[in-house]
């Protein structure tokens, strides 16, 4: 299964990326495409991604050296951030990435995935974690090495499980704290996996942590990229094993408990006691999936 902020086209690169010469000389090249991003939003022509030549790109005065995407055809791709908002092309407008990402081609939200996490992974680690030296990026931006004490700094991607919890014929939803409160918005539990811990433990002890409840067997369904700022979502479904929801009241609002007829209802648009997650969040496809019986028939399919 493909979700939003999947499915990117892009050939990485990754051996031509040794090559710093290359690197340089691609992004003066007469076919090379170059994506801009102002305070992370990406600009569009219409509904579609507005690559930019060199010539077009100047007047917009870009920062810091481009991010080097990877190769569509024969042709280097390239993630950049700019300065002026004033001068942009004829019928192209900065756009927020999640609202844009609703708007185009599957494939095309992939590369807004990998160009926004690369931007602003860049934008956060100037300096050398170990020595405090400001760093330089290298390989195109897959890399940036300190010239002091030559440390090697990678673009991280924090991994999160997301899980919905399943009893027979009802599933487990959460509200956070936060904004969502307001929304009438819930969705499926989640939390980042924390180091030296397996995706199945994570399930398991965020569940324990945020809704008192005990899982047994874990089943991996698909995995979404989630570029806010950089995180992969681990989409999971889970077999509830205790019932009794004993809710952690400092990082949740509520949970509970909700049938099929009535998930069904909040999926469909109906009026119902909750709002289902959209169809950008993974959480949707994992309730989509569970209605649907397109999951093992121990997890309530």
């Amino acid at each position: 299964m493909k979700h939003i902020f999947s499915g990117n086209p892009m050939d990485r690169g990754e051996a031509l990326r040794r090559d710093e010469a290359w690197i340089a000389k691609a992004a003066d090249r007469f076919d090379a495409c170059f994506l801009p991003f102002n305070r992370l939003n990406v600009l569009l022509r219409g509904r579609e991604l507005a690559w930019l030549n060199t010539a077009e790109l100047e007047p917009l005065e870009p920062t810091l050296p481009p991010v080097f995407l990877g190769m569509l055809g024969d042709s280097p791709h390239f993630a950049v951030n700019i300065d002026r908002t004033d001068e942009l092309p004829d019928g192209c407008q900065l756009v927020d990435c999640r609202t844009a990402a609703m708007q185009m081609a599957l494939d095309e939200t992939g590369i807004v995935a990998q160009a926004r996490a690369q931007l602003d992974w860049h934008r956060r680690h100037r300096f050398c974690s170990v020595c405090g030296e400001e760093s330089h990026m290298q390989r195109g931006g897959q890399v940036r090495i300190c010239p002091s004490c030559d440390a090697n700094h990678f673009p991280r991607t924090d991994p999160v499980a997301i899980m919905l919890v399943v009893d027979g014929d009802r599933c487990l939803l959460g509200q956070p704290k936060g904004p969502l409160v307001k929304t009438g918005m819930y969705s499926a539990l989640a939390g980042f996996i924390d180091q030296g811990e397996s995706i199945e433990e994570a399930v398991r002890r965020e569940v324990m942590e945020e809704a008192g409840l005990k899982v047994g067997d874990v089943r991996y369904h698909s995995s979404q990229p989630w570029p806010f700022p950089s995180s992969l979502m681990i989409g999971c479904h889970a077999q509830a094993t205790s019932t009794d929801i004993n809710m952690d009241t400092e990082e949740m609002h509520d949970v509970r408990w909700v049938d099929r007829e009535e998930m069904t209802r909040a999926m469909n648009g109906e009026p119902a006691s909750i709002k289902a997650p959209g169809p950008i969040a993974i959480a949707h496809h994992l309730i989509a999936s569970w209605l649907s019986g397109d999951v093992d028939p121990r997890f309530g399919g």
